[in-house]
C-alpha cells in the first residue's frame, strides 16, 4: 500500500510537468514554424537573405520605432510606409534575385532569393 501510494505521489506530478514540457514545446515548434518573415529592426532586416520557392508569401514586420517601406529594386513592388508593428506580405511567383531596400533608409538592403 505505501508503494501505491508512493507511486500516485510520483506520477502525478511527473505527467502534470511532461504534459508543461509538452505544451512549451509545442508552443516553440508553432513559432519556428513562421516560416518567410523579416524583422525590421535596429534599422536592419532580419535575416538579410532569404531563399525560398516559388510561390511562397513572404511577411516583413517593422519592429523599430520609426518607419519603413519595402521595396524592390526592379520596382515590382512598394510598400506604403510601415508603422511599429505593421506588416507587408508579397508572393513572389518567379524565380529569381529580388533586391528589396527600404525608400526610407536606402542604407537598408536585403536580398530574396527565389528557386
Amino acid at each position: 500500500m505505501l508503494t501505491t501510494m508512493l507511486r500516485r505521489a510520483l506520477v502525478v506530478p511527473l505527467g502534470a510537468g511532461m504534459l508543461m514540457a509538452a505544451s512549451v514545446s509545442g508552443f516553440s515548434v508553432a513559432q519556428a514554424q513562421e516560416t518567410n518573415v523579416i524583422v525590421v529592426k535596429n534599422f536592419m532586416f532580419s535575416p538579410m537573405s532569404l531563399t525560398i520557392k516559388a510561390g511562397s508569401t513572404v511577411t516583413w514586420k517593422n519592429l523599430d520605432g520609426e518607419p519603413h517601406t519595402i521595396v524592390d529594386d526592379a520596382g515590382l513592388f512598394r510598400s506604403g510606409a510601415l508603422d511599429q508593428n505593421d506588416t507587408f506580405k508579397f508572393r513572389f511567383d518567379k524565380p529569381g534575385v529580388y533586391k528589396i531596400f527600404c525608400g526610407i533608409h536606402p542604407n537598408m538592403k536585403e536580398t530574396i532569393t527565389v528557386q
